[in-house]
């Protein structure tokens, strides 16, 4: 009787396993299917979820959330927009162009070429944008602020997309079609940039109290200190 049940057990939770793998088959389907048919709309949401996401793990992880309050602030709907509606458009365009630039050239000194193009072209143009819009999130209001924080962290993020960027893209060249780049390359900057934002946070926590003296009460006066740090207003002309 005990090897009967034992067995019937078995049998379900094999049978629960088939089926979760096929629900996941199709819903991967789907995906795939959509990234074909709709790739624009498909991306933006793709980026928009992954960019909202990566804000509040971030968030989540480095504790930085107002006294009381939740790690659900602005930011992560202003991060989501970002990724919807100016990221993944963006990608997909520049993404594109180079595809097509370098469409069936299949040897080993093209795909180098290419990922030279990669880091001297597209990841530029990307890490600008991303480095303005952050700086427009943050508050800045005026060209000088965007512009000042541009200059203060582009060889910083630079440095990051030259050592990640090739290694993505030689992956993405051996192992995926086409239309499955930029979601690729958004998956690779979500995971990337949590780690990164975490980081960034906790030394901007650590940075804002040893400024207020270990007090951290004042929330008002925390969001303040958050914008100076995040535009650098110390920058001079």
């Amino acid at each position: 009787m005990a090897t009967l049940v034992k067995s019937h057990t078995k049998t379900v939770e094999t049978s629960v396993v088939k089926n979760v793998s096929k629900k996941s088959d199709s819903y991967v389907a789907i995906y795939l299917k959509q990234l074909q048919t709709n790739p624009l709309r498909t991306k933006m949401l793709t980026s928009g979820t992954l960019h909202g996401l990566q804000e509040l793990l971030a968030s989540v992880i480095a504790k930085d959330r107002p006294k009381h309050g939740s790690y659900m602030t602005p930011r992560i709907p202003k991060m989501a927009f970002y990724g919807s509606v100016i990221s993944a458009p963006l990608g997909h365009v520049l993404v594109t162009l180079l595809q097509k630039a370098f469409a069936g050239r299949t040897s080993t000194k093209s795909k180098i070429l290419q990922i030279i193009v990669s880091n001297l072209l597209v990841s530029p143009i990307q890490n600008v944008v991303y480095l303005s819009c952050m700086a427009v999130i943050a508050g800045a209001r005026t060209f000088h602020q965007i512009r000042a924080t541009v200059q203060t962290g582009f060889l910083p993020v630079m440095k990051v997309s030259w050592c990640t960027s090739p290694i993505a893209l030689m992956f993405a060249q051996r192992f995926l079609p086409p239309h499955i780049w930029v979601p690729f390359f958004n998956l690779v900057s979500f995971v990337i940039g949590t780690y990164v934002n975490a980081i960034t946070k906790k030394k901007r926590l650590a940075a804002i109290k040893r400024k207020k003296g270990g007090s951290s009460s004042n929330y008002g006066e925390l969001k303040k200190e958050e914008k100076d740090y995040y535009l650098k207003r110390d920058y001079k002309d």
